[in-house]
């Protein structure tokens, strides 16, 4: 199918933006990877595309004592190739590197992602595993919102019409840390049936601490998993220790079931991820 009719505005600072949104139904556009074949299978037909590709200021990445700012229109490919966020983010390059295909990777965006909030995306469950804050603004100024209030359901979040999100910020990375990333898909590139991404610090007597474990893929937006996470807390970070958070993880998910996979399948993936995402971290 072909887009409806559209019409196509590029203004050159996020005030100009925000006023053309309030103006009519309008959609932001940055790298189009989602918004454009919504388009065209016409579930979407805003009246007017504000593209952001002249705004300067929105495509930083900046380390500092704060921790990582990502601007909104950070794309993939720049994450990947970014030498710094190997040690300064390591989950975070983990996981773009299971987004999509190269030329995927080449144009969407990290506000993309976010504001698009697919379930089964990666950057939301990064975001909501490491308690990231999410800078928007719009009519009434600048707002930040935590990852854990701004996704609210299948592709929903907080965002209000005249919102842009303007920046993500990921808390500092202590060297120490242990993590790890898994997803399962059906195939390289494919959204994931089901995924976990995780991480947990060390007490100076062997026992993990500050337990972060996000779902994706096998929940209705990306969130983290409070039961597994409370297995794990004030624990040895042993082989039983792990199967006990994994368990638990299955048990906190209510997948939904569909033409790629049934509920109890995914299910069982969130559990055996969720062990091999624990054990990586603990490698």
């Amino acid at each position: 199918m072909k887009l409806s009719p559209v019409r196509y505005a590029a203004p050159t600072s996020v005030e100009e933006a925000v006023a053309l949104l309030a103006t009519c139904d309008a959609k932001i556009i940055s790298g189009g990877q989602s918004l454009m074949p919504i388009m065209a299978f016409r579930l979407a037909s805003p009246e007017l595309l504000v593209d952001l590709k002249k705004i300067k200021g929105l495509g930083d990445i900046v380390l500092d004592s704060e921790g990582l700012h990502l601007g909104a229109k950070v794309k993939w490919i720049e994450i990947e190739t970014d030498v710094r966020l190997k040690t300064a983010h390591p989950l975070l390059t983990k996981a773009i590197e299971h987004v999509a295909h190269y030329q995927i990777r080449n144009r969407g965006t990290v506000g993309g992602s976010l504001a698009h909030a697919d379930p089964a995306s990666e950057m939301p469950a990064i975001a909501a595993c490491c308690d990231a804050v999410i800078s928007v603004v719009g009519s009434g100024g600048l707002r930040k919102i935590n990852a854990a209030d701004f996704f609210v359901g299948a592709l929903q979040t907080r965002l209000e019409p005249d919102e842009i999100i303007v920046k993500i910020l990921l808390p500092p990375w202590p060297a120490t840390r242990r993590w790890g990333f898994q997803e399962f898909s059906r195939r390289r590139g494919d959204f994931a049936l089901a995924g976990i991404a995780a991480y947990f610090d060390v007490e100076p007597d062997g026992r993990a601490t500050n337990a972060h474990i996000a779902v994706f893929g096998a929940s209705d937006y990306q969130r983290r998993l409070t039961g597994a996470e409370a297995e794990l807390n004030g624990k040895k970070p042993t082989a039983d220790t792990f199967a006990a958070a994994a368990r638990a993880a299955a048990a906190e998910v209510d997948p939904p079931s569909d033409i790629h996979a049934p509920a109890d399948y995914r299910r069982a993936l969130v559990e055996t991820l969720t062990g091999r995402a624990l054990a990586d971290a603990n490698r």
